[in-house]
């Protein structure tokens, strides 16, 4: 395919979002993209390696040896590593990794390197990439993982880790055989606590536990296999430490970052995790380490002086350990997160990177000065083009809006220019050094590049409301034709001596896709080509092209250019002549050729197709396919011609750029300078003479320079394309020079100040006026118009020329708006006068303000809003009912309907007694075949056991039927007592006799159907109940229904009676009537009903019918009035009306009685008797209603406490049936228990035997390893033996070799053979900060003291070191001879290393083997004791008793009786032993009454003589105190008195003055005290005042004391020191003195002392009496 030759990248810019590492001292490297950028830190300089085949994956660096190693990105992918600075492949790694590596690593000190692939393998392998080989490799070794590295002490370790775990692998090697051993690191919660793991074993106990086993959670769970090792509960479950970063340290510990904060310590050897820091246990200010927060440990390096660490705070601090101290230092501070620091292979430097791309440079050489080698860098690239004249310079943006400038040269960047804005699209004017900018908003930016150092923004435009897609400059820059998503295309004059001045616009399609130009100088037009979408809505992703014409009149005279514009800004057609074709593929891009030609790239079909244009014009051309080439196989693809348009440039999502000669479109080159896996290429450009082309990355961030390789077949076409170039350029010189100073000349763009909005009271004015509904309406501003809308700030150039346009269309249509104005007006003020009519009437006859909007098209739109608003919430409020609905009906179908018995309550009328009823489910088919399969074979058991005895027992005739007898009599005591039954289910009357003895329920099947029997007794036990619930229920329906048929005539009696009593009216609770829930009453509804207009018409209609057919129906009916004449209504008149009656009077008795006669008086006589008897008759009547509601209250509440005695009967048959259920469910609940703990111990047995097998596995493995390792070291411990041997004989056949040397120089040359050279270390300055160092055990160590050592023998072999008289012949000779010894005692050894290695991996495989073997037999130990365990649960049941309180001889507990060393025994048994007992305890009792009696005469003689002992005694002390008894006045003077009361009250009186007297001086003295205190009280205020004045004094005379001392001090210092020792020395004689002195008189009192107390005891009286 490379026809014409091949690129090379010349550079390549990138941010450095990934990882950057030291590959020597003072150069850093980072991936971008396809390519690895090296930037030395001191130079800047950089260069470039590529990857071809792909995108750089995996990446790693080693410092110490130099490399770099990186996986592509592609299916089965390699490991290449690569040297440098030479920049060549040292070797290539292939695995089996079929997808891509996710992490490298390299070790410090040896030639190894370590990879991780994630999904599908998530292996890990190590390799030797200096021979290129795989060590060894471990598979499934966990989830995806983060971070991986070697310990830089000992290559043999290696850390793995991830978010949620930490790995640590142990590389064990035997001679070449080596071996990854795995050893999980178990993380602590964020509190620090770490998970206690369940007891993997159960308890061997003599007895079952009352609760089961102990069991593992796993087991319990039901979980076996992986599952069971990794289950953690989730009420135990915390949230672990989350790694993020980790480093080795010097000690071959591990510091392990964490995401929430915490710095973890890990050791290797013993797996101890060490939290070194909690954030959580500290608050801010309280301790050091509280400036630490989440993420400031996202990366972590070690260092001599320290820890460095650093995270998304951007913060950079170092924190050393003393003890159990932490101390921080922050070091420097960065506005963006840091994401990955590292140190140089010295150790001097650091290197920080951001995650906006800012590579920070810190050298601990000099603490105060960091540098910058790259600046941050936002935003990803969008488009690069080369800057007039095409050369040197080419221009990129990014999305966050810089504009950046690069040398084509070198790669420098040249200048930068924030825009503040979002960008979208650039270009760059071919007629002078302008670029332009799209940006997100609309706008066109254009760019001053004159001075490319220093960039300008010197215009700015506004085309779009939307994003700018698309700019294009014609190859001579005279125009620049923009596109958006809207189809407008707008023309520009690019030249800035026009102020880029908009010619016009026309509209093509829906969405313009690609645009493209080619200048016909021979016609003297710019041929535009846009491809843009349909805007039909019938066809939908269909693409259009469209032609037009620009002709270079436009940019060269103004007037033209305003002519071929209306006056709204659209070209027009006559002048461009737009010409539109269709294609039978949808392309995603097209580009105009020469000679009437479109190439264009279909997405669907892969193929560029080109198009011929027919010369023929029609309204709308089809064009068909000339030629078609395969292209890329990911779209979309962008095509682009070279300058001089023999070159058809094409890129896609693959990243490959591909070049193809237009003519035949043969593919001439071919490069992939992007990866797919980031969007491929986003935008390229090729410089005016084709030999350079610069490609942006979709999403890489990498732009890359090419250059041509071409071949000698190519050379013609490279330098037609040079020539044209350089014809092109000097062409444009002159416009350039002329354009580029106009430019220079413009002033830098300042953007417009837009309108400041209004003041706090302006606004809230506004808001005023417009909530309140003003009644006045103002005339609009003639100058409105449409665009009024839209703020000048925010208008576009469109939007300015639509507004001219129509203010001049309002000019030249004044006089007929005038006239409409006037009409408005007229009719404004009308309907200003309705309103105002209409604010007068009151609130019902108002119409709303909408009414009076004449605006009838609004009027409507507000309408269906309205009805829209209506509709939408009627239908939430449908979809929220039918919800509701939903849910009453799977509620009432699953606790109504589903119910054969509905639960509902029975209450008492005179008391709160309520017994419910069981509410119960039909038995489904399936439960009831269930059932009968159960009682079938209980049959077939019984008939089964019966029939076994009758066969096998043989026993004598007469025994058996003993036996058989008192088997029947133990049955029926057993049957009639439910104490070994468990309930009380047969006094219930429900037993069931299929039920199996609970001392029978031993497997599984067993204990299953048991259980289905007892639910099905529980069953019958609820039907049982409801029954009788019932039959009490309608007993009560019975009841309320006889109430209220006498409550009824009680309200006729006490209507009779004119009594006003409530009369008790018994009704339903709403437990008694549940249905009545289901039923929603009008009461319940709080809101007001919703009526359709349809339901009110209904009603009417029914009303109208109603009344008409009562008018109907009415007539006069004679017979009913006649009956309403004569008879009050009645046929018969009863005697409670009769009564009612009254006697009407006589007419006389309204005259006076003066004036009666006799019949007068008569009559006046019988008519007060017939009152008489009328009032008997009523008071007669009226008893006997009282007499019959007497009767009826007392009818009622008989009837009704009798039936609350029988529903209080029918509470203790609930309370026992509730009893008898429980004790079933007990019975059940045990039985279940039973078969839980059944199945944990086979899940624990499954879960041992998986173990067991997995350990047998890895035992007959570590057997075979064993085996074949001891096989090994036998044979190499062989071959060391023959190297020990051979060495010997070298050193044996010295003499041998040189026996043609006299004697005396052979014992010199010997002494010389066996001497070998020191070798020192040679230190570095650097060293001093390296934290690692060189060890003995490293690769490199060995080796470079290898080095060293053949470097000392070549100084020892060198000829001033040959003994005299030694020929130069012999010595080298000789010298061989020493080398060949000294290179076979090396490979002695390293052979002794070997092998001492390989018997430690023996060793270790030893001591793994003997791990397996115990693990196995503790896992045999452990199964078994399972096995026991369950055989011992199917013996050992738990049985029911049902017993008295007497029957249980066990103390109660607090809670429960502890049965556990109880025994179950007869009844009888402990009667007899009761009696025996008791006879035994009568005769012991009589024996006991009798030994007390006798012992009660004892003491009581006892008693008897120590009374008298006590009686001699009190005798005895009497005598002694009369004796003794001292006579004294007072006792003379009372014995001597005869008249004691008077005495006594004698001496009260004298006491009683005494008291008084006291009282006076008392008080007396009193008043004195009070008065010596106030005369205290003064002076001690005034001495106060003087101790004030003294004490200001003494602060001014110690000051001036303090002065003197001190002037004083100054002079005589010496004569101060003498005088103050002479003075010291008089104070301490003084002392002895006075301590002398002390003592003296201290022995003189003491003696002193003494004498007194000698006299005091001589002349003591001494009291003798005599004992008797």
């Amino acid at each position: 395919m490379e026809r014409f030759g091949s690129f090379e990248v010349r550079w390549a810019q990138g941010s450095p979002t990934q990882d950057v590492s030291f590959v020597n001292n003072r150069t850093v490297c980072f991936p971008s993209g396809n390519h690895i950028i090296f930037v030395d830190i001191q130079t800047k300089k950089r260069s470039v390696l590529t990857s071809s085949k792909g995108s750089i994956g995996a990446f790693a660096v080693s410092g110490n040896f130099e490399v770099v190693a990186f996986s592509e990105q592609r299916l089965k992918p390699s490991i290449f590593v690569y040297t440098f600075p030479e920049l060549i492949r040292r070797a290539e790694l292939k695995g089996e990794v079929h997808l891509d590596y996710s992490l490298l690593t390299f070790s410090c000190s040896s030639p190894y390197l370590a990879s991780y692939s994630a999904v599908p393998e998530f292996a890990l392998t190590i390799w030797n990439w200096q021979d290129g080989t795989c060590l060894c490799s471990q598979s499934r070794v966990g989830t995806e993982f983060t971070s991986l590295s070697f310990n830089p002490l000992n290559w043999h370790q290696l850390c793995l880790a991830g978010k949620n775990s930490v790995i640590l692998w142990n590389i064990e090697r035997s001679n070449t055989q080596h071996l990854l051993k795995r050893v999980t690191v178990e993380l602590p919660s964020v509190d620090g606590s770490f998970f206690e793991e369940d007891p993997t074993s159960i308890l061997a106990t003599a007895k079952l536990p009352y609760y089961g086993p102990q069991m593992p959670i796993s087991a319990i769970s039901g979980l076996v296999e992986k599952l069971a090792d990794t289950f953690v509960p989730g009420e135990v479950r915390k949230p672990v430490v989350r790694p993020v970063s980790h480093c080795w340290t010097s000690t071959s510990d591990l510091y392990v970052g964490c995401e929430q904060g915490h710095l973890l310590n890990i050791n290797p050897e013993t797996q101890k995790v060490t939290m070194l820091f909690n954030p959580e246990n500290y608050t801010a200010g309280n301790h050091p380490g509280s400036r630490l927060k989440q993420g400031s440990l996202d990366t972590l390096v070690v260092h001599k002086n320290g820890l460095f660490v650093a995270g998304n705070d951007g913060v950079l601090r170092r924190l050393s350990f003393k003890s159990t101290d932490l101390h921080i230092e922050e070091i420097w501070s960065s506005e963006e997160p840091v994401i990955k620091i590292d140190f140089s292979p010295d150790y001097g430097t650091l290197s920080m990177t951001t995650n906006k791309g800012a590579i920070c440079v810190y050298k601990l050489e000099n603490p105060g000065g960091i540098s910058t080698i790259f600046s941050v860098c936002s935003g990803r690239f969008l488009a690069v083009d080369f800057l007039a004249p095409g050369q040197n310079y080419c221009v990129t943006v990014r999305d966050s809006g810089e504009v950046q400038a690069w040398s084509v040269e070198d790669g420098t960047n040249i200048s930068t220019l924030h825009l503040h804005t979002q960008a979208a699209v650039l270009a760059c004017c071919p007629s002078s050094k302008c670029v332009a900018v799209g940006t997100i908003s609309g706008h066109v930016y254009f760019v001053d590049m004159t001075d490319v150092q220093n960039p300008r923004l010197v215009h700015r435009i506004h085309l779009y409301h939307i994003p700018v897609q698309h700019l294009h400059y014609d190859q001579e820059g005279q125009f620049l034709i923009t596109g958006a998503a809207d189809g407008h295309m707008f023309v520009l004059d690019a030249k800035p001596s026009r102020s880029f001045s908009v010619i016009g616009y026309t509209v093509v399609g829906c969405e313009v896709i690609t645009i493209s130009t080619l200048n016909i100088r021979e016609e003297k037009q710019v041929k535009v080509l846009a491809l843009h979408l349909e805007d039909s809505v019938d066809v939908v992703g269909q693409t259009k092209l469209e032609t037009f014409g620009l002709p270079y009149e436009m940019s060269t005279s103004p007037l033209y250019a305003e002519q071929c514009a209306d006056n709204r800004g659209v070209l027009k057609n006559f002048i461009i002549q737009k010409q539109r074709y269709t294609v039978e593929h949808t392309l995603c891009s097209a580009v105009l050729g020469t000679s009437n030609t479109i190439y264009g790239y279909c997405s669907q079909t892969k193929y560029i197709h080109k198009y011929l244009i027919s010369k023929e014009t029609s309204a709308l051309e089809t064009l068909n396919v000339e030629k078609e080439v395969k292209a890329h196989q990911m779209g979309p693809a962008y095509l682009c011609l070279s300058p001089h348009h023999q070159w058809l440039t094409s890129v896609a999502k693959d990243g490959v750029l591909q070049i193809l000669e237009a003519v035949n479109m043969e593919a001439s080159a071919h490069i992939q300078c992007h990866s797919s896996r980031t969007g491929g290429i986003q935008s390229v450009a090729l410089s005016v003479d084709g030999r350079i082309i610069v490609t942006v990355g979709n999403s890489d961030g990498t732009l890359v320079c090419l250059t041509w390789r071409h071949k000698t077949t190519g050379k013609n076409k490279v330098d037609a394309a040079v020539e044209y170039g350089h014809s092109l350029v000097s062409l444009m010189e002159p416009v350039i020079a002329v354009e580029n100073k106009t430019l220079a000349l413009m002033p830098v763009w300042i953007s417009d100040t837009e309108s400041r909005p209004g003041t706090a009271e302006e606004k809230e004015t506004q808001e005023i006026s417009e909530k309140k509904m003003s009644v006045e309406i103002t005339e609009q501003d003639e100058s409105y118009t449409s665009t009024a809308s839209i703020s000048p700030s925010n208008s576009t150039w469109l939007d300015l020329k639509l507004e001219e346009a129509i203010k001049e269309e309002s000019q030249q249509f004044a006089n007929i708006k005038k006239d409409l104005r006037k009409g408005i007006s007229e009719l404004r003020k009308t309907i200003q006068g309705m309103i105002r009519e209409n604010e007068s009437l009151p609130d019902m006859e108002k119409l709303d303000q909408q009414e009076f909007d004449l605006d009838v098209e609004e009027q409507e739109r507000l309408q269906t809003e309205g009805q829209e608003e209506v509709a939408k919430v009627r239908k939430e409020i449908e979809l929220e009912n039918l919800i509701q609905r939903y849910l009453r009906d799977v509620i009432k179908q699953e606790c109504w309907d589903s119910m054969a018995v509905k639960g509902r309550a029975v209450k008492a009328f005179h008391s709160d007694c309520e017994v419910k009823n069981y509410p119960m489910k039909e038995r489904s088919q399936k439960e009831m075949e269930e059932l009968e399969r159960v009682i079938q074979l209980r049959k077939i058991e019984t008939v089964d056991i019966n029939t076994r005895r009758e066969l096998v027992e043989i026993l004598p005739k007469n025994l058996a039927d003993k036996e058989e007898e008192e088997d029947t009599d133990e049955g029926q005591k057993q049957g009639e007592s439910p104490a070994l039954i468990g309930s009380l289910s047969g006094s219930f009357g429900i037993a069931s006799p299929y039920l199996c003895s609970q001392f029978d329920l031993h497997t599984k099947e067993e204990k299953i159907n048991q259980i289905l029997l007892l639910k099905d007794v529980i069953y019958n036990i609820k039907t049982a109940f409801n029954r009788e619930f019932e039959a009490i229920y309608k007993q009560k329906e019975q009841e309320i229904s006889r109430v209220r048929e006498r409550n009824q005539r009680l309200q006729e009696i006490l209507a009779e009676l004119e009594i006003k009593e409530n009369i008790w009216q018994p009704h339903f609770a709403d437990s008694e009537k549940p249905e009545r829930a289901l039923t929603v009453q009008d009461t319940e509804i709080k809101v007001e009903k919703f009526i359709s207009p349809e339901q009110t018409a209904k009603a009417e209609e029914h009303a109208k019918a109603e009344e008409k057919l009562r008018q109907t129906t009415k007539n006069d009916n004679i017979r009913e009035r006649a009956l309403g004449d004569m008879m009050g209504g009645v046929l018969e008149v009863k005697k409670a009306d009769a009564l009612k009656m009254d006697i009407p009077q006589p007419d006389c008795m309204s005259k006076a009685d003066s004036v009666w006669t006799e019949d007068d008086r008569r009559l006046v006589k019988d008519y007060e008797k017939k009152i008489k008897e009328l009032n008997e008759e009523r008071e007669k009547y009226k008893k006997g209603l009282e007499a019959e509601m007497k009767k009826l209250q007392t009818s009622i509440q008989e009837t009704t406490q009798s039936f609350d005695d029988a529903l209080n009967r029918l509470f203790d048959r609930k309370v026992k049936s509730e009893m008898i259920i429980y004790q079933e469910e007990m019975k059940i609940a045990s039985l279940a228990f039973s078969l839980v703990v059944e199945e944990e111990l086979n899940t624990r047995e499954a879960q041992l035997n998986f173990q067991l097998e997995k350990i047998r596995k890895q035992k007959v493995q570590s057997a075979e390893v064993v085996q074949q390792t001891k096989s090994q070291v036998d044979a190499y411990r062989e071959t060391y033996d023959n190297a020990v041997a051979e060495d010997k004989l070298l050193d044996r056949g010295f003499r041998k070799e040189f026996n043609d040397v006299p004697a005396l120089l052979v014992d010199q040359l010997y002494k010389l053979y066996k001497r070998r050279p020191r070798v020192q270390k040679i230190r570095t300055q650097a060293d001093n900060f390296h934290p690692f160092g060189e060890h003995q055990g490293s690769a490199r160590a060995a080796s470079d003291a290898y080095n060293q050592l053949l470097r000392a023998m070549d100084d020892l072999d060198s000829p001033e070191n040959m003994p005299e008289t030694l020929e130069l012949p012999v010595w080298e000779r000789f010298c061989l001879a020493r080398r060949t010894k000294l290179e076979s005692e090396q490979q002695v050894k390293h052979k002794a290393l070997t092998l001492a290695e390989m018997q430690a991996f023996l060793q270790r495989r030893l001591e793994e083997d003997e791990r397996n073997r115990q693990a196995m037999e503790n896992t045999l130990q452990e199964l078994n004791i399972v096995r026991e365990e369950k055989m011992r649960s199917q013996l050992n049941l738990t049985a029911q008793f049902l017993l008295k309180q007497g029957q249980v001889e066990v103390e109660g507990g607090d809670f429960v009786p502890d049965y556990s060393d109880s025994i179950l025994v007869y009844r009888n048994v402990v009667e007899d032993l009761n009696a025996t007992i008791k006879s035994l305890g009568e005769q012991k009792i009589a024996s006991m009454v009798e030994s007390k009696d006798f012992r009660k005469g004892i003491i009581q003689l006892e008693w008897e003589r120590k009374k008298m002992q006590m009686q001699i005694e009190d005798l005895h002390n009497k005598a002694r105190d009369i004796q003794m008894l001292r006579v004294s006045k007072e006792l003379q003077k009372y014995l001597f008195e005869t008249d004691h009361d008077s005495r006594v009250l004698h001496e009260m009186s004298v006491l009683e003055q005494t008291l008084a007297l006291q009282e006076k001086h008392h008080k007396k003295n009193s008043k004195n005290f009070r008065r010596v205190v106030k005369e205290l009280e003064s002076k001690i205020k005034h001495m106060q005042e003087q101790n004030n004045k003294l004490d200001e004094e003494l602060q001014e005379l110690l000051v001036s004391v303090s002065e003197r001392k001190l002037v004083f001090d100054a002079i005589a210092v010496e004569k101060n020191m003498e005088a103050n020792t002479e003075q010291r020395y008089q104070d301490i004689i003084q002392r002895r003195k006075l301590v002398d002195l002390a003592k003296s008189q201290a022995q003189e009192v003491a003696v002193l002392r003494a004498e007194v107390e000698r006299l005091r005891m001589k002349t003591f009286p001494a009291l003798i009496h005599k004992e008797k």
